[in-house]
């Protein structure tokens, strides 16, 4: 027994006429009623009772009406959401972010997929970039931004979203303020706030201060972008931030300034599953991306 077989059937319970039904369901009346005997006979019941005079629902084509009403519906919600699903009315995104992605970064390429797809649900996860390599990984995530690509790619797919060069900032008072471009030079007798050991940018700073003949004078490490630039307003250090952060910081007493020769950035990439099944929502997202480019 098949949906064809069911939609067939109830057309005709509907009506209690072969004719009217297969007039209905645009095919010969012949045909259909074939369809029907063969139901019956796979069954080993009859579901009608025929006299010359009209057609009526046995107790087991009673039974089987009950039935087949909540199989057809549950079909049709089925169908319904699959094409939903491939048309991308609906579906999620989950998507993994390191704590120094935030909305300098990231908010645009949203704002844009939800305009495009509304009903789609992105979910955002605020993780270190282990976990989310494990997260896509292990599929608890569809999606991971990772900080300084590359990364082993034996188990992920990359784009590389974001080249963003560090800027350095400083009290407004501090004598490298009124500078145009500065050098790794400049900075070696300052004390330095950083990014975290845990965070990719701490390693690239200290790797570049090391290029350059010295070692820096670590005072503070911290996750939070905000605390770093409250350090710096208090005058207890100075802070290496990527450019897109530096621009939303709304603070008169900090001033941010470019390396002569900008050599440490953020690079920003994506990565998924290789040789998984992606769903359609992940796959738009990806290829929105892709063009995107933050």
């Amino acid at each position: 027994m098949d949906i064809r077989q069911l939609e067939y059937f109830t057309e005709v319970a509907k009506h209690l006429n072969f004719t009217k039904a297969a007039s209905t369901l645009h095919i010969s009346q012949p045909s259909l009623s074939k369809t029907i005997k063969h139901m019956e006979t796979s069954l080993g019941v009859p579901l009608f009772y025929r006299s010359s005079k009209q057609l009526e629902l046995t107790d087991a084509g009673k039974a089987l009406l009950s039935n087949a009403k909540h199989v057809l519906e549950a079909y049709n919600n089925l169908t319904s959401e699959l094409n939903d699903i491939v048309n991308l009315k609906k579906g999620e995104v989950r998507i993994g972010i390191p704590p120094i992605i935030g909305a300098a970064f990231f908010s645009n390429l949203i704002s844009r997929f939800i305009e495009m797809y509304p009903t789609i649900e992105v979910t955002l996860t605020e993780v270190g970039s282990k976990k989310i390599k494990d997260g896509v990984e292990e599929g608890t995530l569809d999606i991971g931004l990772i900080c300084n690509l590359p990364i082993q790619k034996g188990s992920f797919q990359t784009i590389e979203l974001l080249k963003d060069p560090l800027l350095l900032i400083v009290h407004c008072e501090h004598r490298l303020a009124s500078k145009k471009f500065i050098e790794f030079s400049d900075i070696e007798s300052e004390p330095f706030i950083l990014y975290r050991q845990d965070f990719s940018l701490h390693d690239s700073i200290i790797e570049e201060c090391s290029k350059n003949g010295f070692s820096p004078h670590i005072v503070c490490e911290s996750s939070q972008k905000d605390f770093m630039v409250e350090m710096v307003e208090a005058k207890l250090g100075v802070a290496l931030l990527p450019s897109k952060i530096c621009k939303n910081i709304n603070n008169d007493k900090i001033v941010a300034l470019p390396f002569k020769n900008p050599t440490v950035t953020l690079d920003l990439g994506m990565i998924w599953k290789k040789n998984k099944y992606l769903p359609f929502a992940v796959r738009e997202f990806i290829s929105v991306s892709e063009s995107f480019r933050i």
